[in-house]
């Protein structure tokens, strides 16, 4: 194919082969390609300067779009310099295999399917049918076959780009410290303070950018020479860092534990001391990492893992650092993905005073409940703070818009199900729950957390223990726990939620649960690179760089469970050392059901509920142990989570994989330090930090919970509860594994039908979205999601790939820096303004004030079963 270079960007001739001349209109809807050999296949390219390029693109992708391609503006250099190597046999096969990969891939729009069948049907007599194939298998070969993969990354890559510098290490490791700081001080006060990730990246770029200018001085740290000014700040650098503190973004799962074990007020174990607090976190942080050592062939390599919670976090990264056309129109927006940003920053930052501070009612808008507040079945079925609700206008609050499902990037069908399955559970489920009385939840509020006692109050866990062990004859003398409706229903949509996701990991992903355990034995093998099995674009340009080798990940987990082991052996706590290794092996099963989940729909599903029941059982009357082995058996599997996303991040942006590993080690390790002396330091100059009157509001919520449920799960047991208390619920696991079976059967022999977006994991996670949140949190994220991904995405396809996650990252910066800000000014020394936008929320049930339940106490005083009857 021969090519022949324009001679200046003002000249408007564009020289080929042959000395032939032609006008920019007379070529354009060839798009430099010969229009004698049009269907045959290109003769050539014209090798256009930037700014022809610019002028033709504005034209192909109109064109494109109107023959309703998959294709923006981000994918131009991709068909100019990669469609003329494709001849029409070899563009046929890619979409072919493209087609069997994802004819069940819920992220990949039918619309597209159809779409590339029609291409590949030699029948199909559409206009430009072989051009528009070569465009199609160019962007899945060379590229990504998602737009939203398309927007965050790029079809090419320079290896010798800076990514691993000692300034990088620098600021990650300074910027960790102070986030990591700063969210574990406030971590124990009602409500806390929060750095965001995308905050960090918006403080990180300039600081990067202000170290060009140290002087290069070059030293060396073993056989490695760094410099402290390399050059130009870096994307890689600026990923990098990201990925640093992106890995402790969310604080150790363990600092509850050793605020509830510490404290006189809970357990009071002053054994606890800092080297036992270093194993346990050291123990619980690092376990997981070494266990996703083995699935980066099934949840990172794979091109339908897309991971999109990583979207916003690249495109922000991109909009900082990467240069972009500014004569090309997404839509008819010229505007920069920075400039976008900013002004997305900047407005968020000054909307956010209205809901936090100025208006409160425009974030928690019960409107509905305004109508009659002293009536109790309004303020139960549509009530935000309280009730279930059931309200469409629930909030103009992004925070609250973006808080559970966030709609600018969770695929459309993941927000759906969510809203499905939230929806029944909250107008079918719990309401004939509650006004059926079920287990005397009708003397109690409807949609509550909090564990109550047989007279409707709070649950006294200490009214039952002597010594820290439960007391048969105090426990008949007060009362068993009992749950609220709400509370019930999500145990029991988490119980069927586990058994459903084996089953249909076996169903629907039996391929990929196949392919992990070969690869795990390929890798125990050391059978080659495991990358080289997969030929997408993006796989093939990581290639270029070293894996992080098994033994790496395997001397993590080894020195993990050393010092698991002697954390647990050496220190009281009563923990088998078995039931580490027990923890471990169900993280093992569920991690890639989990990962399939997470990488697929961007939603987290935890263990925790798991976690807590089988400890229960195993260390019953244990609340110490049942919290270790919990820690365990929860946190292996975030981590697990948390690390292969950021190991898809660095594989977008095409960071070397040892050093995202570094990277992710050493902050995971600073963190750990941070947090084990912040703890200690809050114990020590908080002489009443978690007790309910704390002046500065330090009351420990999350830490009272995590008591409550060591008591309730460890101390009780799950057996004098759920099988004593609430039987029907063992029944949730059976219905769990039955749920999957019909959607698979739907998807295999009726793959057309409207039914197939609806994914039944999900739904069920929608339904654990109660106690104490509800509807109202779901309903927005509904209306946002649809406006994006059913009307934008469609409609005007080239601002939404431009703009929409640069969208979400300056949103989430904005209230991040607002609500630091508005809570030093105006919250850690209280400045309310009292007005009634700010009193209408909690003037009624839904609030707190009037009646609270659906039934009276009865007269004697208590309801449920008759002391000293109780279940033992």
């Amino acid at each position: 194919m021969k090519r022949v270079p324009v001679k200046d960007d003002s000249d408007t001739s564009l020289s080929t082969a042959g000395s032939r001349s032609h006008r920019l209109d007379s070529v354009d809807s060839s798009y430099g390609i010969a229009q004698t050999n049009f269907n045959n296949g290109p003769d050539h390219y014209f090798e256009l300067s930037q700014n022809k390029k610019d002028e033709l693109a504005l034209r192909m992708c109109k064109d494109l779009t109107d023959d309703k391609l998959d294709v923006t503006e981000s994918d131009l250099d991709v068909l100019v310099n990669r469609i003329g190597d494709l001849s029409a046999e070899e563009s046929e096969r890619i979409i072919q295999n493209s087609l069997q990969t994802h004819v069940d891939d819920p992220n990949f729009p039918r619309d597209n399917l159809t779409m590339l069948e029609k291409l590949i049907d030699p029948n199909d007599n559409q206009k430009n049918r072989v051009h528009n194939l070569k465009v199609q298998a160019a962007l899945i070969q060379h590229h990504a076959p998602y737009t939203e993969v398309r927007s965050i990354s790029d079809p090419t890559d320079d290896p010798t780009e800076l990514a691993e510098t000692f300034r990088a290490y620098l600021l990650g490791s300074f910027w960790v410290i102070i986030s990591t700081g700063v969210n574990q001080f406030f971590e124990p006060r009602q409500p806390p303070i929060t750095v965001t990730p995308s905050l960090l990246q918006l403080l990180v770029y300039p600081c990067g950018r202000a170290l060009e200018y140290l002087p290069d001085w070059r030293f060396k740290i073993g056989k490695k020479e760094f410099s402290l000014n390399p050059g130009p700040w870096t994307y890689k650098e600026q990923t990098l860092v990201t990925i640093m503190f992106g890995i402790t973004g969310q604080l150790a799962y363990v600092d509850n534990q050793i605020f509830v074990q510490k404290l006189k007020m809970f357990y009071n174990n002053t054994w606890a001391t800092a080297g036992y607090q270093l194993m346990l976190i050291l123990s619980t942080q690092f376990v997981g990492f070494g266990l996703a050592g083995l699935m980066p062939s099934v949840l990172i390599y794979p091109i339908e893992r897309i991971w999109p919670t990583n979207f916003p976090t690249l495109a922000l990264n991109r909009a900082l650092l990467k240069p972009e056309p500014t004569n090309l129109a997404a839509n008819g927006w010229t505007i920069s993905r920075y400039r976008f940003f900013v002004y997305c920053f900047i407005g968020m930052f000054a909307y956010f005073w209205l809901p936090t501070y100025l208006f409160n009612a425009l974030s928690t808008f019960n409107w509905m409940t305004w109508i009659d507040p002293k009536n109790f079945n309004l303020a139960a079925i549509t009530g935000s703070v309280s009730g279930l609700g059931i309200n469409p206008i629930p909030t103009f609050d992004w925070n609250v818009i973006d808080s559970m499902v966030p709609p600018l990037y969770t695929p459309w069908f993941a927000n759906l199900s969510t809203f499905i399955g939230c929806l029944f559970a909250g107008a079918v489920v719990i309401p004939a729950v509650y006004w059926g009385n079920m287990y005397n939840t009708a003397y109690l509020p409807i949609n509550s957390n909090t564990v109550f006692d047989n007279t409707g109050q709070s649950y006294a866990v200490k009214e039952i223990l002597t010594n820290g062990v439960i007391d048969k004859e105090k426990y008949e003398k007060y009362s068993p726990p009992f749950y609220t409706a709400a509370n019930l229903v999500v145990y029991g949509a988490y119980f069927a939620l586990y058994p459903a996701l084996i089953v249909d990991a076996g169903l629907s992903h039996w391929r990929e649960v196949k392919k992990a355990c070969i690869d795990i034995w390929r890798m125990l093998r050391n059978q080659g690179r495991m990358i080289a099995s997969f030929d997408d674009a993006h796989s093939k340009m990581m290639q270029a760089y070293k894996e992080v080798p098994l033994y790496w990940y395997l001397i993590v987990l080894l020195i993990s469970l050393v010092l698991g082991i002697v954390c647990v052996e050496v220190y009281p706590t009563d923990t088998p050392v078995w039931g580490i290794f027990f923890a471990l092996g169900l993280s093992l099963v569920f991690i890639v059901p989990v990962g399939l989940v997470a990488s697929t729909t961007g939603l987290m599903i935890n263990l925790n509920v798991l976690a807590e029941l089988i400890a229960g059982y195993a260390v019953a009357g244990k609340g110490v142990a049942m919290m270790t082995i919990k820690a365990f058996g929860l946190n292996t599997n975030v981590q697990a989570i948390s690390f292969l996303s950021n190991q898809k991040l660095a594989h977008y942006a095409k960071l070397p994989p040892r050093a995202t590993f570094k990277a992710q080690i050493l902050g995971t390790l600073i963190q750990a330090f941070v947090i084990i002396g912040i703890v200690n330091w809050q114990i020590s100059n908080y002489p009443d930090i978690c007790t309910p009157d704390q002046p500065n509001k330090f009351t420990c919520p999350t830490e009272t919970t995590y008591f409550s449920a060591s008591i309730i799960w460890g101390v009780i047991g799950p057996k004098r509860v759920f099988v004593n208390m609430y039987p029907v619920l063992q029944y949730c696991f059976l219905i769990g594994a039955i749920i999957p079976i019909p959607f698979w059967l739907i998807k295999k022999y009726r793959p057309k039908s409207l039914l197939r977006i609806i994914n039944p994991l999900i739904v069920l996670f929608g339904m654990v979205s109660y106690a104490p949140y509800n509807l109202s949190y779901y309903t927005p994220a509904l209306y946002v999601g649809a406006v994006f991904n059913l009307y934008i995405r469609k409609r005007f396809k080239m601002w939404f790939e431009r703009y929409t996650f640069v969208l979400a990252s300056g949103f989430s910066a904005g209230i991040a820096l607002c609500a630091i800000i508005i809570f030093f000014a105006v919250q850690y020394h209280p400045k309310p303004i009292n007005w009634w936008g700010n009193n209408v929320i909690y003037d009624g049930v839904d609030g707190g004030l009037y009646q609270q339940a659906l039934k009276k106490i009865p007269e004697k005083g208590y309801f449920g079963p008759e002391p000293g009857s109780f279940a033992w």
